[in-house]
């Protein structure tokens, strides 16, 4: 398959949302990437609901839900009726991780899993054949325009042999300090969906941006 892109709405201008949801929504970019954070699991605090259903009402591509908070289990209807087609936990974040993806399903989005840079590929041996995604952190969470960690590369090819030998079909995003020098090893590698919020936003052009890197 042809990898996607996700923009980050979490490098946008708030003051311009509307705006910079638009331009989104006419690139040749697949899914919005929304991160949500509660300030307990990572230390920062972006935005709920409220932000979550306007952003529902403007885009116009499926809403790529990342949630870095504790307890996700508490949410997971809520943000369902917010708009997210796609719904990620962290590992580190459910003590009853195989529940938690049934839960998400049983909603009808699509179930991922996100792994912080320090946890290994393998904890997910056993569910990686029920889910829909696979998140793979490759900055430390909580903050965008971070350096990129090297040994996410190993970890996309352990993830990627894991998958054929389960017959899996997960997709692999990268999240975190994904630009022009990277994202095409990082395809290489085995990677899906690649989540772009500084390489776009930032950009005299985030239009050609997000179109130079769903090139590959």
């Amino acid at each position: 398959m042809t990898h996607l892109i996700a923009p980050s709405v979490l490098s946008a201008n708030f003051g311009q949302l509307e705006t910079d949801i638009n331009l989104i929504n006419k690139s040749v970019a697949d899914w919005f990437h929304v991160d949500v954070m509660d300030g307990v699991f990572v230390p920062n605090i972006s935005f709920g609901f409220p932000v979550l259903k306007s952003l529902q009402q403007h885009a116009k591509k499926p809403l790529d839900v990342h949630l870095m908070i504790v307890d996700p289990d508490r949410y997971i209807q809520a943000f369902k009726d917010a708009g997210a087609a796609v719904l990620t936990v962290h590992i580190e974040a459910c003590t009853h991780l195989h529940r938690t993806i049934h839960a998400i399903k049983q909603t009808g989005m699509k179930a991922g899993v996100a792994l912080n840079p320090h946890t290994p590929v393998s904890l997910l041996s056993e569910v990686l054949a029920e889910l829909d995604l696979v998140c793979v952190m490759s900055v430390n969470p909580g903050f965008g325009g971070q350096k990129f960690i090297e040994n996410t590369y190993r970890k996309i090819e352990q993830l990627h042999l894991m998958k054929e030998n389960l017959g899996a079909n997960a997709l692999i995003e990268i999240d975190g300090g994904v630009d022009f020098n990277n994202y095409q090893k990082l395809i290489a590698c085995g990677a899906n969906v690649l989540v772009a919020g500084n390489t776009v936003f930032s950009a005299s052009n985030p239009s050609a941006a997000i179109a130079q890197l769903k090139q590959g």
